[in-house]
């Protein structure tokens, strides 16, 4: 059993492993909600957005965390301006964010000579990279998720479901859905690091999408995907340790690998369940 054991007894790879497990958990409570309304666009949106942020902080040795955070509060503020305009539908708006922000840190990151930016980090992380502050980071940002989402819980439950009903009950549903903007954008400053932002779907997507078919609730499935985020992240460092790949990416497949394997299982105990169901018809 050394095979198994061996790579978590160095230091960054037990780094690594306790911040997938923290990244795990808070793309599990703010992923859930993605999955449930449909807003996967969104979210790779957003995870582009964070682009302009980063390049200045980058670009002026400031904290890459820090301007991650900025872009991500510009994107939650455009998309929820655009969200209010009647006269563009909300996919239009969250598009040209997208291209808008991304073109923005492309032209930053060009302005640069020496291209100080590491664009390769920033599009596919370095989990093998987290140091032990970064720990405490995650931490406080899923204690944040926590709050966030105990507090706005019936809130973004109403949301999911009927939003016109949130209206009714005075849930106030457009409060509601910036702060679930601001959950999401929490989840995908604080993933970047670990799987950059072209993987950060991977954790934020696949986990909460294989966890639905087998809860009983919204709670469930936050509990259930944040297990198979760990499990994700476990099974991706032990891989890539032994075949040489890249860490966030084997990660990130690994959970995308988990969702296909959900799908599967859970089609054929449908089929299982309906033919146990199914009339049985006598023969005259």
């Amino acid at each position: 059993m050394e095979w198994l054991t061996v790579p978590f007894e160095v230091t960054f790879v037990q780094r690594a492993l306790w911040g997938g497990m923290l990244v795990s958990a808070i793309c599990a409570l703010a992923g859930t909600w993605v999955v449930l309304r449909g807003m996967a666009f969104l979210g790779d949106a957003m995870s582009h957005g964070l682009l302009p942020g980063v390049a200045v902080a980058a670009l002026l040795g400031g904290n890459l965390m820090v301007g991650a955070v900025v872009s991500a509060a510009v994107m939650t503020a455009g998309v929820t301006a655009l969200g209010r305009t009647p006269r563009l539908s909300q996919d239009t708006g969250i598009g040209l964010l997208f291209v808008g922000m991304l073109s923005l840190g492309v032209i930053i990151v060009s302005r640069s000579q020496s291209f100080a930016v590491d664009l390769t980090g920033f599009l596919f992380g370095d989990v093998l990279a987290v140091r032990q502050q970064d720990l405490l980071v995650l931490a406080a940002a899923l204690l944040a998720a926590l709050v966030v989402s105990v507090l706005g819980h019936r809130a973004f439950l109403a949301l999911a479901f009927d939003s016109r009903k949130a209206h009714t009950l005075g849930l106030r549903p457009r409060l509601a859905h910036a702060v679930l903007l601001g959950l999401l954008g929490l989840a995908i400053v604080a993933s970047f690091h670990i799987v950059g932002t072209l993987l950060v779907l991977g954790l934020l997507i696949a986990p909460p999408a294989a966890a639905l078919p087998w809860a009983r609730s919204v709670r469930g499935a936050m509990v259930l995907a944040a297990l198979l985020g760990a499990l994700a992240t476990f099974g991706g460092l032990l891989m890539s340790w032994h075949l040489s790949t890249a860490a966030g990416a084997t990660v990130s497949a690994l959970a995308v690998s988990l969702f296909f394997l959900s799908h599967v299982l859970s089609g054929l105990r449908d089929r299982r369940t309906r033919h146990a169901h199914a009339p049985v018809l006598e023969a005259n």
